[in-house]
């Protein structure tokens, strides 16, 4: 696994993957907070089009990521996190309405589950999901980060690429 860090607004974030697909970021603090494991080989090289695409969407002009992910998980887990990409910039949904979108109503705890354990947050957008009463719930990367994040879209919500 080839891994950098990449230094943004809310923190240094580590990127891993393999070959061309991201397969992880790793937020500097929170639950999230991921460190190379002792066999990863630091290269920015894999990486060129993910930090450049993640400046755009930290300067506000990029709202759709297109790199290549490695979604891993079990079967309920990708369907989770494939359903996140469907959740438009600078908007929100519930773990409810995920849960009805994949077919499984009755599962809105699995999906907070699956959701918390996203490998690849702000790409994979799991801090647009939000409690059913509109409030801020956990987030790997604390909820000082999910707030940034939140507050970036709504401010650069108009056409972008």
């Amino acid at each position: 696994m080839y891994y950098c860090y990449f230094d943004t607004p809310i923190g240094e974030l580590l990127l891993a993957g393999e070959q061309e697909k991201l397969a992880l970021i790793g937020f500097p603090e929170g639950s999230m907070r991921r460190n190379p494991e002792s066999d990863w080989i630091y290269n920015e090289a894999p990486f060129e089009a993910v930090r450049q695409q993640l400046s755009e969407y930290f300067a506000g002009e990029r709202k759709n990521f297109d790199v290549p992910l490695s979604l891993d998980g079990t079967e309920f887990q990708v369907s989770v996190l494939e359903a996140l990409l469907d959740i438009p910039y600078g908007e929100t949904t519930s773990y409810g309405a995920i849960a009805k979108q994949i077919g499984r109503p009755k599962a809105v705890r699995a999906v907070g589950a699956a959701n918390g354990r996203n490998p690849i947050p702000i790409i994979v957008p799991c801090h647009r999901v939000i409690g059913s009463s509109g409030d801020l719930t956990g987030f790997g990367g604390g909820l000082d980060t999910k707030a940034a994040l939140l507050r970036l879209e709504a401010e650069n919500s108009g056409s972008l690429l």
